[in-house]
């Protein structure tokens, strides 16, 4: 099965900041924009910074636990081939990135074996980026 890109639209509070985020940080081509949004491609994917004021009475991210670590949710990001996943934890590593959770792999010798990190953008929407040990697992109970 051809996987297809997905397309997710979300919000963030300043253009300016997820333009310098998803652009120079994640390295994301930028695509159209305008004064309310911004095309980014990541990895191939077609995600969309929506602005929306920020909401101050807004309450911090919910989390659930997952193998020992608070996961945020909700989150979004991309299953990478091992070598991309590396290079990208460490040019987030070099641009002093704040993890949530930092690059580690999780259900080390079980089935579904992967790295992961997570971390916010600007406007505190959680990512996360994982790999497979062995890419056939992805949904392997």
């Amino acid at each position: 099965m051809a996987i297809t890109p997905f397309h997710i639209a979300f919000p963030v509070d300043d253009l300016a900041a997820a333009r310098t985020f998803y652009g120079s940080v994640l390295g994301c081509e930028e695509g159209r924009s305008s004064d309310q949004w911004i095309d980014f491609s990541l990895f191939g994917h077609q995600i969309v910074a929506h602005y929306k004021p920020k909401d101050e009475t807004a309450k911090g991210p919910h989390h659930n636990p997952v193998d020992g670590h608070d996961v945020p949710v909700p989150h979004f990001g991309v299953v990478l081939e091992m070598a991309d996943w590396e290079a990208l934890a460490e040019r987030l590593r070099a641009t002093g990135i704040k993890f949530v959770i930092e690059p580690y792999v999780r259900f080390k010798g079980q089935v579904g074996e992967q790295a992961t990190m997570f971390f916010y953008d600007p406007a505190g929407n959680a990512l996360e980026f994982k790999s497979f040990a062995d890419m056939s697992q992805i949904f392997a109970k």
